[in-house]
This record gives structure tokens, C-alpha cells and sequence, in this order.
């Protein structure tokens, strides 16, 4: 297993023909595309003058935060009382820092901490600092020009058939071994429904067999359920599944995913009733008497959420109910962002866009028979459960780095867990679970 970071000859390693995706080209993927040139600063004359612009608008926006911004020179910039606590953000490089925010934006921001420009004794509390602020980040007159210097995400990205793959194996796919280091017993990567505190770690496979069985209870499963799962996962949903007499199909596009949940599930001792497939959702065929799907409608893209669920509807039994867990927006914020290429859609999840409760209304009332019959928020709840998956990943660094993985990556993938912690402390996210039934059809 190769380190991040190393150097490798250019290459391209998306999938071609049938699509075979390995654990190795997909690290050697992101290596080969990202990690040379990242240390890099940008320089010149426009560098320098864009730098030092990029500059003073940072400082303005971050006087106005609950934050402490801390420069090598000694001066401190933040809205607080200097006798008060804030979350300290400490600058190492402040001109390296200036011209990477120049360059890039967000993408830059996210990119300094990557490469140790600036860091933070609480990182979730400093990015959590800056998201309830977002709004105020950018001056208006230039929120308003914001289509004419934010990227727009890459056409390799978009959620098609022929990307789909790929997208899901960047993230899904680069190590069993990686996940198993934070994730709790049950392999489950969402948000944990908690009951009562404190919470602790030791608390966290039962708030996510707690938030399985609530998604279950909803989408009516019992014996003899023909249950469709769209997402699978490393495989826990399909065992309580299971456990409760249903018959499982579970669809995924993660190759490490797929071998390890069938193998949990054979475990359990439920191979004869769970089947798990390397396939894409629009390709699944059959009819349900519920689905569920926790957490990938994420990864869809806007452009193809009329398709999502009009397979969703194609596929369900007359009588039948979908439960999904989705990650939220608000809706003008989704409106404002989801045409542009962020931090998150480089490093993390190409291809993604979360939707907002109003738009999957929208979309279903006008093009499916299903209609909304509960919303539930766990928002609280993510924000505990990323602060769990945080705190184990970083106290295991050193066994994420004996699996290959660099300090950038260390880096990026903790700057990822408290970057979504914040987006739901802050309330700038949300996380709905939304059950479904039948309705009158499409307007």
C-alpha cells in the first residue's frame, strides 16, 4: 500500500470498460491529480496583489466572528472580549495563507490547513465559528458576483452513470482498514440518533442500531418485507433487516464496501436472505414493499434528483413506504452553492450536492406519486456523532499513517470531520429522516 504524498507518474486511473475501480488506483488517482503542486504558493506581481486584498478581507470578516485569529507578529484579530475564550485560529504563514485564500477561495482556506499554513487547538470550534458567520465571509456586492470567480464542478464529476462509480470509489474505496479506525462496531458512516447524555463513544453502535431501527420502523419492516436498500453501506442496515425476517436487496457502487458487508452479513448469519449488488440505482429492476436509503442522496447531484426518485417511485410496491436520511440545506443556500465546485467536492465527495428539504418536495410532488409524510431532524445528533468519529481519528493518527496515509491526508480528512461537525453545530446543515408514502401522482 503506497504512501500518500509519494511521488507517482501522471496517469489517468478512472474507469474505463467495466468499470473496475481498485482501492490502489483510486489513492493513486487522487495522488496523481491533487497532492503535486498543493505546497506550492502562488506568486508574481497579480499574486501579491490579490494576497494582500484577500488579505484584508479575511481580517474584516473574521473581526466580526467569535474567533481569535492569532499572526506571528503578535496581533490578534476577532470580535470578542480579549478576556473571553474564543477559538483560537493561529496563522503560521500569513502570506502563504493570504495568497492560497486568494487563489482559491473556501478551496484555498480548506487547502492552508492542509499544508500547515494555519491550524487550531479546536478545530471544529474555529470552522464552527466561521460557518454561523458565512453569510457576513463575503461582502454582498461580491456574493452577487459570485457565479463569475467560483468554479463551477468538473463535467467529470456529475452524478452520471458513467461517473457514478468513480465519484462513489474516491471516497468509498480507499480503505476498509481506514474507516474501521474511527467508525464504531457497526460500520455505520451517518448520523447516530442518541438518547439522552452524556455522549460517549461507548454510547454510539447503539444510537446507530437505534437510528436503523427507527428508519425500519418507519418504512413498515418486518417478516417478509421485500425491502430494497439503495447505499449499502458496510452491510448494518441489511442485518437488522434481516433480523427482523425481511428479504434484503442492497444495491452499491463501493467494490471495498460490497466485499465487507457481504462478509458481515454472511457473519451473521444472513446470506440466504440479503443480496448486495454492484449497481447503480437507476439500473435496479423489481418491486418493494419499502425502501430505504440512508444517506446517498448526497452523492446524486441536483442535475439527476428527478431521476432518483423517479427510480424510487418506478420501484416501489403501491402499498410501500421509503425512509431516507438525508443531509439538508437550507434552500436558498442550496440554490446559492449547488452550481459551484467547493473543498468538499475536490477532496472528500466529487460529484455531490445536498439537497434541501424543499426541493425534494418540490421534485417529488411533480414528477412521482410519493409524497411526504414526516421530517425529523437529527441535527444535534451529527454533531455528536462527527464529534466521536473526530476525536477517534485523531487519537489513532498513527495508525492511519501504518496504513500509508500521509500527514496531508491525516490532515485533510481531519479538517473534513470538523468542517461537517461545524456545519451542523452552526445550523448552516441539517440532517432529515423523511419517510415517504404514496400519494395522488405527479401535477
Amino acid at each position: 500500500m503506497g504512501a500518500w504524498g509519494t511521488h507517482r507518474a501522471q496517469a489517468d486511473h478512472r474507469p474505463e470498460g467495466d468499470g473496475t475501480v481498485t482501492a490502489e488506483s483510486v489513492r493513486t488517482d487522487i495522488d496523481d491529480r491533487i497532492w503535486p503542486g498543493l505546497a506550492d504558493v502562488p506568486a508574481g506581481p497579480r499574486a501579491r496583489f490579490l494576497a494582500a486584498g484577500a488579505d484584508r478581507l479575511f481580517r474584516r470578516a473574521a473581526a466580526r466572528l467569535a474567533v481569535r485569529v492569532e499572526y506571528p507578529d503578535g496581533s490578534v484579530v476577532g470580535a470578542g472580549d480579549r478576556r473571553e475564550i474564543l477559538p483560537r485560529m493561529i496563522v503560521r504563514r500569513p502570506d502563504a495563507f493570504a495568497a492560497r485564500l486568494a487563489d482559491g477561495g473556501l478551496i484555498g482556506f480548506g487547502e492552508a490547513y492542509m499544508v500547515g499554513d494555519w491550524t487550531a487547538p479546536d478545530l471544529a470550534a474555529v470552522l464552527t465559528a466561521f460557518a454561523a458567520g458565512v453569510e457576513t465571509l463575503v461582502p454582498r456586492p461580491l456574493q452577487r458576483l459570485r457565479r463569475l470567480f467560483v468554479a463551477a464542478p468538473p463535467a467529470r464529476d456529475l452524478g452520471t452513470e458513467q461517473n457514478a462509480r468513480s465519484n462513489v470509489a474516491r471516497h468509498y474505496d480507499l480503505s476498509n482498514d481506514l474507516f474501521e479506525l474511527f467508525l464504531d462496531q457497526t460500520m455505520t458512516y451517518s448520523s447516530a440518533l442518541f438518547d439522552g447524555e452524556p455522549v460517549g463513544w461507548d454510547q454510539l453502535a447503539n444510537a446507530q442500531r437505534r437510528k436503523i431501527d427507527r428508519l425500519l420502523d418507519a418504512a413498515g419492516v418486518g417478516p417478509g418485507t421485500r425491502l430494497l436498500e439503495i447505499g449499502t453501506g458496510w452491510g448494518e442496515l441489511c442485518i437488522r433487516a434481516a433480523q427482523r425476517g425481511a428479504n434484503v436487496r442492497s444495491v452499491t457502487l463501493s467494490a471495498e464496501q460490497q466485499a465487507l458487508a457481504r462478509r458481515r452479513v454472511a457473519e451473521a448469519g444472513h446470506a440466504d436472505s440479503v443480496q448486495v449488488d454492484l449497481l447503480d440505482y437507476r439500473a435496479v429492476e423489481g418491486e418493494y414493499d419499502a425502501i430505504v436509503s440512508v444517506e446517498m442522496i448526497e452523492a446524486v447531484g441536483h442535475r439527476f434528483w428527478e431521476t432518483y426518485f423517479a427510480a424510487l417511485d418506478r420501484l416501489l410496491a403501491p402499498e410501500g413506504t421509503v425512509a431516507l436520511q438525508a443531509i439538508t440545506m437550507t434552500h436558498d443556500r442550496m440554490l446559492a452553492t449547488r452550481d459551484t465546485y467547493t473543498w468538499v467536492h475536490k477532496y472528500i465527495f466529487p460529484g455531490g450536492c445536498l439537497p434541501s428539504t424543499e426541493a425534494i418536495e418540490a421534485v417529488t410532488s411533480r414528477h412521482t406519486t410519493l409524497r411526504v409524510r414526516e421530517l425529523t431532524s437529527l441535527r444535534g445528533h451529527y454533531a455528536e456523532t462527527l464529534r466521536l468519529w473526530k476525536d477517534r481519528f485523531a487519537a489513532r493518527s498513527a495508525d492511519v499513517a501504518a496504513l500509508g496515509f500521509d500527514e496531508t491526508f491525516r490532515r485533510m480528512w481531519l479538517f473534513y470531520l470538523a468542517y461537517s461537525e461545524a456545519g451542523f453545530r452552526s445550523g448552516y446543515l441539517d440532517v432529515q429522516q423523511i419517510v415517504f408514502d404514496r400519494g395522488i401522482g405527479p401535477r
